[in-house]
């Protein structure tokens, strides 16, 4: 089969694009569409690939303002020509199921979420504090947005969820039913290290993320804590936290891994499709306090891989904290947890995944033919 892969974006690097790696592992010959590509944001092996963006990529200033282009995305996608792929495999969270494929071809989606941003859109104004003209204007285009993209979803023939609460948003904004398939996490050797006395949080330093309640509970607390990665809202992170807290920025990936195995826990205080940072953790052996809603509640056990606060206040994540330094939890039955969800287990489901709807869709055609 002819295979084409669509994403996104790939101007920032994070979960979802870990996914589109193990996709294009399934199909390294396969082109990359995507609507626009910033190669010193991505990791130097994407430069190896077949990537294809669209007219986006020629507007001038996207790299500053691309979030602000969004009512050009829709046609952005469906400008690809994909005449030639008999199989798309699109890895989307806002657009790129929306491309239009030949009308014989196999439309598999990985949904990471319907398109946060159209659906919470109030809760999307209020984290990025979208006020004036433009907050008056933006429900009046999502709404146009919204359209859309229940439409497109009627271009896919199976939606692949990466979480329970996904399928479910799925069955709401969509009415489609949907495969289930955790995204994959690598999985270091197992290196038990025994804990230093700093907490850890990070990831895309992003408003929903909800970074701020850790930052405000930590200056309460006065605990050491460490914030690794980088984004948007990290100066007035920054300008929020006290002595105790520190900012590392960007760092390797062999830093990263060397934060989790030494934390003394990882604080996750955003509702997550999935989230796979707490998975990381806890495949270096290291419990996890998370806000009690989203894909958490699918990869954190309470009371053996980590501990819930269910009120998305500094006030309820601090006291987390101080409960969590009475629990007694085993390293090793963390690991054994987070090795579930695994990157061959990701291969593997979703290698049947696309087996068993290209053999439905050739049973399908031995049907027509026979008729």
């Amino acid at each position: 089969m002819r295979v084409a892969i669509v994403h996104d974006y790939l101007n920032q690097y994070g979960g979802a694009e870990r996914v589109l790696e193990a996709l294009h592992e399934l199909y390294p010959d396969a082109p990359v569409f995507t609507s626009v590509y910033a190669p010193e944001a991505m990791p130097a092996t994407y430069r190896n690939w077949d990537i294809r963006t669209s007219f986006v990529q020629r507007v001038p200033g996207w790299r500053r303002h691309f979030r602000r282009y969004f009512l050009l995305y829709p046609s952005a996608f469906e400008s690809f020509d994909l005449r030639n792929y008999d199989l798309i495999l699109s890895s989307s969270s806002a657009f790129a199921k929306g491309v239009i494929p030949r009308p014989d071809a196999l439309h598999i989606c990985y949904c990471h979420t319907p398109m946060r941003f159209a659906w919470r859109s109030q809760d999307y104004i209020l984290r990025e504090g979208i006020g004036g003209l433009p907050g008056l204007l933006l429900p009046f285009m999502l709404t146009y947005v919204r359209l859309w993209d229940v439409v497109t979803a009627n271009r896919v023939d199976v939606f692949v969820a990466n979480s329970r609460e996904v399928a479910r948003r799925i069955s709401r904004y969509y009415r489609r039913e949907a495969e289930i398939v955790p995204p994959p996490v690598d999985l270091p050797p197992y290196a038990p290290q025994p804990a230093a006395d700093y907490y850890l949080a990070g990831g895309r330093l992003i408003p929903y993320k909800r970074i701020e309640l850790i930052v405000e509970a930590f200056n309460r607390l006065r605990l050491p804590l460490k914030i690794f990665g980088d984004g948007r809202d990290r100066q007035r992170l920054e300008r929020l936290a006290g002595p105790t807290i520190e900012f590392l920025g960007w760092v390797d990936e062999t830093t990263r891994r060397d934060l989790f195995a030494r934390c003394r826990g990882f604080v996750f205080p955003g509702e997550e499709d999935f989230g796979i940072t707490p998975v990381e953790a806890m495949a270096a052996g290291r419990p996890v306090i998370a806000y009690g809603a989203g894909g958490a509640l699918e990869t954190v056990i309470e009371g053996v891989t980590g501990r819930f606060f269910y009120e998305p206040t500094a006030t309820a994540l601090a006291a987390a904290v101080l409960a969590a330094q009475h629990d007694d939890y085993d390293s090793l039955t963390i690991r054994q947890h987070a090795e579930y969800f695994g990157r061959e287990r990701f291969l593997r489901q979703m290698r049947a995944v696309i087996d068993a709807a290209v053999g439905s869709r050739r049973q399908e055609e031995r049907v027509a033919r026979a008729h």
